[in-house]
């Protein structure tokens, strides 16, 4: 009756694997605002730091859920899309580490971002390879 999803390509992974991970920080930041404060390097949250970190862990949550969705759907229009947009991503977080906007902690979500897109991006040119060698 249940069936356990699993993703059926290996750019299906990398979206699972960066959604599960979103929907997890999402939870803890909820749970702990001033965790994931200052697990990127701030030291304490005022009211509306506090309210900031919160809704943005609400996005990440959510995030992760439409992730897994597309993963359990093998939408790959979705895995294609956010792969530049992820590397969007990097740019400007990596840009407001560069000057001096955000500490250097943030500088590891960029990196995730980064990594994250062009792992998919693989994922996606193996699966593509794969198909038309099968």
């Amino acid at each position: 009756m249940f069936r356990i999803l699993v993703p059926r390509s290996i750019a299906g992974w990398t979206i699972a694997v960066f959604g599960a991970m979103a929907a997890v920080f999402g939870v803890v930041g909820i749970a702990s605002p001033a965790t994931v404060a200052a697990s990127v390097g701030y030291d304490s949250l005022d009211g509306a730091g506090r309210t900031f970190a919160t809704a943005s862990s609400m996005a990440s949550l959510n995030m992760g859920v439409y992730y897994l969705v597309a993963t359990a759907t093998e939408w790959r229009p979705f895995f294609r899309f956010t792969v530049p947009f992820r590397l969007l991503t990097f740019t400007v977080f990596s840009s407001l580490v560069a000057t001096g906007v955000a500490p250097g902690g943030f500088l590891g979500v960029a990196v995730w971002e980064a990594v994250g897109a062009v792992a998919t991006g693989l994922g996606l040119w193996f699966d593509a390879r794969r198909r038309r060698a099968g």
